[in-house]
């Protein structure tokens, strides 16, 4: 197979088949919640999350009445950013903490949301590339942020492991208890 290129698409899924190897993207899927969200003409950032930025049900600490959103138009927008994360482990992160709070919404976790929506915009092209190396080092990488819930002081745990230069599984999670220390988170 030299210079030809094989494609296939499934469920929103595109799989393009090299002789370097294998690269598994959701482009198209990707331009299809950017239109059905009205957020082709918006400004693409570096970053799906700001940066140190935390979210919580209470406004500023307090319990206050914040601007309700429609609870079924957040849904819709965070589960298809759920169905992105097959192949966007760079979003995952960010797409967790939004989910967190489906059940009422507000205007600041909208924003959440639509940042993240920008960030695709700018990195549309991105997917997981399988490459045809023969370098099977396994390697790991994992993190937590400490008490980073504002609203239940739990962390959230992430990793990624690879084979060589090819990412294999990755998660993250809130954990299902509060530690008490970094070194336990």
């Amino acid at each position: 197979m030299t210079d030809i290129e094989k494609m296939a698409y499934y469920l929103g899924i595109e799989v393009k088949q090299k002789d370097e190897g294998i690269f598994i993207s959701q482009e198209s899927y990707g331009k299809e919640i950017l239109k059905k969200f009205n957020m082709n003409d918006y400004k693409p950032i570096s970053t799906p999350m700001e940066c140190g930025g935390k979210l919580s049900k209470k406004e500023n600490n307090e319990i206050v009445n914040p601007e309700i959103v429609n609870p079924t138009f957040f849904k819709s927008l965070v589960g298809s950013l759920r169905y992105l994360t097959c192949t966007r482990p760079d979003i995952l992160y960010a797409v967790g903490i939004v989910s967190r709070y489906m059940e009422v919404p507000t205007t600041t976790h909208l924003k959440a949301a639509k940042r993240i929506l920008r960030y695709i915009k700018g990195t549309i092209d991105f997917g997981l590339f399988y490459s045809s190396s023969n370098d099977f080092k396994l390697v790991g990488y994992s993190d937590s942020d400490w008490a980073g819930d504002l609203d239940e002081r739990k962390s959230t745990t992430g990793f990624v492991f690879y084979i060589g230069d090819t990412i294999f599984t990755w998660m993250s999670k809130k954990q299902p208890i509060v530690s008490l220390s970094t070194c336990e988170a």
